[in-house]
Protein backbone atom coordinates (compact mmCIF):
# COMPACT_ATOMS: atom_id res chain seq x y z
CA UNK A 1 0.00 0.00 0.00
CA UNK A 2 1.76 3.59 -1.20
CA UNK A 3 -1.28 5.72 0.56
CA UNK A 4 -4.93 5.37 1.84
CA UNK A 5 -7.55 7.46 0.77
CA UNK A 6 -8.09 10.32 2.69
CA UNK A 7 -11.48 12.23 1.26
CA UNK A 8 -13.77 12.20 -1.88
CA UNK A 9 -13.65 15.94 -3.06
CA UNK A 10 -16.44 17.26 -5.23
CA UNK A 11 -16.04 20.76 -7.27
CA UNK A 12 -19.13 23.03 -6.95
CA UNK A 13 -20.20 26.28 -7.11
CA UNK A 14 -21.19 26.43 -3.19
CA UNK A 15 -19.22 23.88 -1.78
CA UNK A 16 -21.52 25.21 1.75
CA UNK A 17 -24.68 24.48 0.30
CA UNK A 18 -23.89 20.93 -1.95
CA UNK A 19 -22.36 19.34 1.42
CA UNK A 20 -25.89 20.24 3.30
CA UNK A 21 -27.08 17.87 0.34
CA UNK A 22 -25.19 15.16 1.03
CA UNK A 23 -25.18 15.61 4.79
CA UNK A 24 -28.75 14.63 4.39
CA UNK A 25 -28.51 11.92 1.92
CA UNK A 26 -25.51 10.39 3.70
CA UNK A 27 -25.79 11.33 7.11
CA UNK A 28 -22.53 12.43 7.94
CA UNK A 29 -21.51 15.45 9.91
CA UNK A 30 -20.19 18.72 8.74
CA UNK A 31 -16.63 18.86 10.01
CA UNK A 32 -16.21 22.49 10.64
CA UNK A 33 -12.41 22.28 12.01
CA UNK A 34 -11.53 20.90 8.63
CA UNK A 35 -12.98 23.28 6.37
CA UNK A 36 -12.08 26.69 4.89
CA UNK A 37 -15.63 28.91 4.81
CA UNK A 38 -17.08 28.20 1.72
CA UNK A 39 -14.35 27.72 -0.05
CA UNK A 40 -13.90 24.02 1.44
CA UNK A 41 -16.29 21.98 2.91
CA UNK A 42 -15.43 18.35 4.22
CA UNK A 43 -18.21 15.80 5.69
CA UNK A 44 -17.39 12.57 7.74
CA UNK A 45 -14.66 12.36 10.52
CA UNK A 46 -10.97 13.24 10.75
CA UNK A 47 -8.89 12.27 8.26
CA UNK A 48 -8.37 8.52 7.81
CA UNK A 49 -11.59 7.74 8.84
CA UNK A 50 -14.34 6.86 6.20
CA UNK A 51 -16.11 7.76 4.71
CA UNK A 52 -15.26 11.43 4.02
CA UNK A 53 -16.22 13.60 1.59
CA UNK A 54 -14.89 17.18 1.06
CA UNK A 55 -16.60 19.82 -1.32
CA UNK A 56 -14.38 22.88 -3.26
CA UNK A 57 -15.06 25.57 -4.81
CA UNK A 58 -15.22 25.41 -8.70
CA UNK A 59 -17.26 28.79 -9.46
CA UNK A 60 -16.97 28.13 -13.46
CA UNK A 61 -17.88 24.46 -12.85
CA UNK A 62 -19.47 22.93 -16.42
CA UNK A 63 -21.16 19.76 -14.56
CA UNK A 64 -21.89 16.26 -16.26
CA UNK A 65 -24.65 16.06 -18.06
CA UNK A 66 -25.45 12.42 -18.16
CA UNK A 67 -25.57 10.33 -20.32
CA UNK A 68 -23.88 12.58 -23.00
CA UNK A 69 -20.29 11.31 -23.47
CA UNK A 70 -19.41 15.05 -24.26
CA UNK A 71 -19.82 16.02 -21.05
CA UNK A 72 -19.12 12.67 -19.10
CA UNK A 73 -19.75 11.55 -15.21
CA UNK A 74 -16.48 12.04 -14.54
CA UNK A 75 -16.86 10.10 -11.15
CA UNK A 76 -20.29 9.23 -8.96
CA UNK A 77 -20.91 7.66 -5.59
CA UNK A 78 -23.46 4.52 -5.19
CA UNK A 79 -25.21 5.41 -2.23
CA UNK A 80 -27.23 1.48 -0.67
CA UNK A 81 -30.93 2.36 0.28
CA UNK A 82 -33.48 -0.41 2.25
CA UNK A 83 -36.11 1.47 0.42
CA UNK A 84 -35.79 2.68 -3.34
CA UNK A 85 -39.10 4.99 -3.29
CA UNK A 86 -39.00 6.03 0.01
CA UNK A 87 -34.70 7.05 -0.59
CA UNK A 88 -36.17 8.31 -3.84
CA UNK A 89 -38.78 11.12 -2.63
CA UNK A 90 -36.51 11.84 -0.09
CA UNK A 91 -33.57 12.90 -2.56
CA UNK A 92 -36.01 15.05 -4.83
CA UNK A 93 -37.31 16.71 -1.92
CA UNK A 94 -33.46 17.59 -1.04
CA UNK A 95 -33.27 19.29 -4.44
CA UNK A 96 -31.73 15.65 -6.42
CA UNK A 97 -33.30 15.06 -9.65
CA UNK A 98 -34.05 11.78 -11.69
CA UNK A 99 -31.82 10.98 -14.48
CA UNK A 100 -31.98 8.81 -17.60
CA UNK A 101 -30.52 5.52 -16.93
CA UNK A 102 -31.45 2.47 -14.02
CA UNK A 103 -30.63 -1.42 -14.22
CA UNK A 104 -31.37 -4.28 -12.07
CA UNK A 105 -30.65 -2.58 -8.09
CA UNK A 106 -30.20 0.98 -9.30
CA UNK A 107 -31.55 4.16 -10.78
CA UNK A 108 -29.10 7.43 -11.65
CA UNK A 109 -30.26 10.85 -10.56
CA UNK A 110 -27.99 14.12 -10.21
CA UNK A 111 -27.46 16.12 -7.18
CA UNK A 112 -28.13 19.56 -6.87
CA UNK A 113 -25.18 20.92 -8.88
CA UNK A 114 -25.41 17.61 -11.93
CA UNK A 115 -23.01 15.30 -9.95
CA UNK A 116 -24.45 11.93 -10.94
CA UNK A 117 -25.49 9.65 -8.18
CA UNK A 118 -26.81 6.00 -7.64
CA UNK A 119 -29.63 4.68 -5.39
CA UNK A 120 -28.76 1.08 -5.43
CA UNK A 121 -30.67 -1.85 -3.64
CA UNK A 122 -29.57 -5.73 -2.73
Amino acid sequence: MIGRLRSTVIDCPDPRALAGFYAELLGLPLMEEDSEGNEWVVLGGPPGHQPRLAFQRAPDLRPPDWPDPERPQQLHLDVTVDDIEAAERAVLALGARRLPGEGEGFRVYADPVGHPFCLCWD
